[in-house]
C-alpha cells in the first residue's frame, strides 16, 4: 500500500514537471494546429466582407487547392528543395564530415568549428550573407571566383534559383546531419571492424556491411528531422529570392505566406498549412512503421 502511494506520488510530481512543457507545447503546437484547421473551412480574409463576417465554406479551400497549378507547383518545388538539401546534401557531406572526425586528422576542432558556424547565424542573416556571394554584377563573391577561371559572372539567383537555395540550405544544414550522424557512429562497437579487418574486409566493405545497416535507426531518424524541418523552411528562402522568379523557388511556407499576408486569404493558406502538416504526420508515421515501434 505504501509503494503504490509512493509510485502516485512520484507519477503526480513529474506530472509537475512536465506541465510547462505541456502547456507550451498546447498554447504553441496543438492549438494553432486545431485553429489552423478550423480556418481552412472558413473564407476568413484580412480585407474584404470576409475579414467582417467570415463563414463556413466546407471543402471550397480544398477543392480549390487540388485545382490550383500554383500550389501543386509549390510542391514540386518543395520536393526537390528537400531531396536536394536535406536528404542528398546535408546527408551526404554531414556523413562524410561524421566520419572524417572520427579519425585522429590535424585541426580537427578547427573542422567541427566551420562546420558548425552557419547554425551561429540566424536565417534571415545567413539569407543576407548569401545574397552578396549570389548577387549579379562584377562585385559579387561567386562571380569574382568564376571569372578567375574564365567564367562569365552571372546573377546566380536569377539564373540558377532553386540550385542556389538549395547549396545555402545544405550549408546551413551540414552541422545538424553530422552531430546526428557521429551520435549514430559511436554507438557501433569498434571490435566489429577490428573483426572485419582481421577477416580481410576492405573499407568500402565494412561501410556497406557494417556501418550503414548499424546506423540505418539514425539515418532513418535524421531522414524525418531533416525532411520537416527543409518542409518548413521559410526565413532563409524568404530572405534569398521571396519565392522568385516566376514561383521557382516557391516552397510550401512561401506559398503559404503569400496566400495568408500577401492575397490577404486566412481560410485558403490555412487550408495549404493543413495539408503540409498531414505530409508531415505522414513522414512521421512512415518513420514509425520503419523503425517497428509501437506507439
Amino acid at each position: 500500500m505504501a509503494r503504490n502511494s509512493h509510485e502516485k506520488r512520484a507519477e503526480r510530481q513529474w506530472l509537475l514537471i512536465l506541465l510547462p512543457s505541456l502547456v507550451l507545447l498546447l498554447a504553441f503546437v496543438i492549438y494553432p494546429a486545431l485553429y489552423s484547421v478550423y480556418l481552412s473551412f472558413t473564407n476568413e480574409a484580412l480585407t474584404g466582407a470576409a475579414a467582417l463576417r467570415p463563414r463556413f465554406v466546407g471543402l471550397r479551400n480544398y477543392t480549390r487547392l487540388l485545382n490550383d497549378a500554383k500550389f501543386w507547383n509549390a510542391l514540386f518545388v518543395t520536393f526537390v528543395f528537400v531531396i536536394g538539401s536535406a536528404v542528398i546534401g546535408q546527408f551526404v557531406l554531414g556523413l562524410i564530415s561524421a566520419m572524417a572526425l572520427r579519425r585522429p586528422i590535424r585541426f580537427r576542432r578547427v573542422f567541427s568549428s566551420i562546420i558548425l558556424l552557419p547554425n551561429a547565424a540566424p536565417e534571415v542573416v545567413a539569407g543576407f550573407m548569401w545574397i552578396s556571394m549570389l548577387a549579379g554584377g562584377d562585385n559579387a563573391t561567386l562571380s569574382r571566383i568564376v571569372s578567375f577561371f574564365g567564367v562569365t559572372p552571372a546573377d546566380w539567383l536569377q539564373v540558377f534559383p532553386l540550385s542556389m537555395i538549395i547549396v545555402v540550405n545544405t550549408w546551413r544544414g551540414i552541422a545538424t546531419a553530422m552531430i546526428l550522424l557521429t551520435a549514430g557512429l559511436s554507438t557501433i562497437p569498434a571490435e566489429i571492424y577490428e573483426a572485419a579487418r582481421m577477416d580481410g574486409a576492405t573499407p568500402s566493405q565494412m561501410f556497406r556491411r557494417i556501418t550503414l545497416p548499424l546506423m540505418m535507426p539514425t539515418i532513418l531518424l535524421y531522414m524525418l528531422i531533416s525532411a520537416v524541418s527543409t518542409i518548413a523552411v521559410f526565413g532563409l528562402v524568404y530572405a534569398l529570392t521571396r519565392g522568385g522568379p516566376s514561383g521557382a523557388t516557391e516552397v510550401v511556407s512561401i506559398y503559404i505566406y503569400n496566400q495568408s499576408f500577401t492575397a490577404f486569404q486566412l481560410g485558403y493558406g490555412a487550408a495549404v498549412a493543413v495539408v503540409a502538416l498531414v505530409i508531415s504526420l505522414i513522414l512521421g508515421i512512415a518513420y514509425v512503421r520503419a523503425m517497428k515501434v509501437e506507439v
